[in-house]
């Protein structure tokens, strides 16, 4: 087994306009990287075309610290900051796989951590609510979300589980962290012939595939164990 080890300070800092133009800079060797990240996922049993189609695209690197750049296309969650991930990249195309995003999809996301979900999700053409907790992973992916100039993703700073009543419904809703239930309040916020992907359990989780029916009835899928970081309310400001 061949071990990497590197160190991390944990502190996320905003960057100005000039650092922030330099950061984002997109080599050949990076988007080489990025198709044989494509590849290991398609061996894994990810088949959605478009999703993989949007991973290849968007340069993890620019959501990860320095330190991981190096790392950023192995198929692996890395810290950012706030004891939160970034999801391995396995996870993000199996969850946004289960949603079965169409173009102009209006997307509720929980849980914003680097703003890598997102982006992807706003490539695939959705337009794209997010919400953080945590205020200052909320600034920093907000800050490099419109340095992408995506157009199509909105950053809220809220408390998850009360989701975005105001743009309800939404056509479909990913929980980035682990729930030890389903929240109501999230189901209540789904539109009819929408879906919602969330993890739920405690140490492990399992990942539930959510179809609302109408009004009142949903159809629920168990699948495959994960391990997020836990859902939490409030928020954690400045």
């Amino acid at each position: 087994m061949h071990t990497t080890k590197f160190s991390y300070s944990g502190k996320i800092s905003l960057l100005s306009p000039i650092k922030l133009s330099e950061a984002l800079k997109d080599t050949y060797r990076h988007k080489g990287m990025r198709r044989k990240l494509v590849e290991e996922l398609r061996q894994k049993g990810i088949e959605d075309e478009d999703v993989l189609s949007a991973i290849a695209m968007l340069p993890r690197h620019f959501f990860l610290d320095k330190t991981f750049e190096e790392w950023a296309y192995q198929d692996k969650p890395f810290p950012i900051g706030n004891k939160q991930t970034i999801s391995q990249p396995y996870t993000v195309a199996y969850q946004t796989a289960l949603l079965q995003v169409k173009k102009r999809d209006k997307i509720l996301e929980v849980g914003t951590g680097s703003g890598y979900q997102a982006a992807i999700l706003a490539l695939m053409g959705a337009r794209v609510f997010t919400i953080e907790r945590q205020e200052l992973l909320y600034q920093s992916a907000k800050q490099l979300l419109e340095a992408l100039q995506l157009g199509n993703v909105r950053c809220f700073l809220r408390d998850g589980y009360k989701g975005l009543p105001e743009f309800a419904p939404f056509d479909k809703i990913i929980v980035t962290a682990g729930a030890e239930e389903l929240p109501k309040t999230l189901l209540e916020q789904l539109g009819i012939g929408g879906i919602m992907v969330i993890p739920v359990g405690k140490e492990v989780q399992k990942m539930h595939q959510i179809k609302r029916l109408d009004q009142d009835n949903f159809e629920e899928k168990v699948l495959d164990d994960f391990r997020f970081v836990p859902f939490l309310k409030g928020l954690n400001k400045l």
